[in-house]
């Protein structure tokens, strides 16, 4: 067996488990996929995407998504009423790695 370095020690598993809590669950990397590629999309049309999704769900993850400061939601004071989510600066640090999957799931038709 080859002995190599743990990355995870180095900065500790809880941090680990942090990140994972973030962008863990079925719906979170759906949603950061979707906002990845496609920019900023109101909610109706993330909803359409992510069918079969319930409007809880989705309001629950996306308000995660917020507050743990991936996604960024903004509001526009009119009739009928809109509202835009994109990605913030962190959450677009993730497009590397959402598009390194995108590659995967292409070499290895998944």
């Amino acid at each position: 067996m080859k002995s190599e370095t743990c990355y995870l020690k180095e900065f500790g598993y809880e941090k680990f488990e942090v990140v994972v809590g973030m962008i863990g669950g079925k719906w979170k990397l759906r949603i950061i996929y979707m906002l990845a590629f496609h920019g900023v999309l109101r909610y109706g049309e993330l909803k359409r995407l992510l069918s079969p999704i319930t409007h809880k769900m989705l309001t629950a993850q996306l308000k995660e998504l917020e507050k743990d400061g991936l996604v960024e939601r903004k509001e526009y004071h009119q009739v009928p009423p809109k509202v835009e989510y994109s990605m913030t600066d962190m959450g677009e640090s993730l497009q590397p790695v959402v598009r390194e999957m995108y590659n995967w799931i292409q070499k290895y038709d998944i």
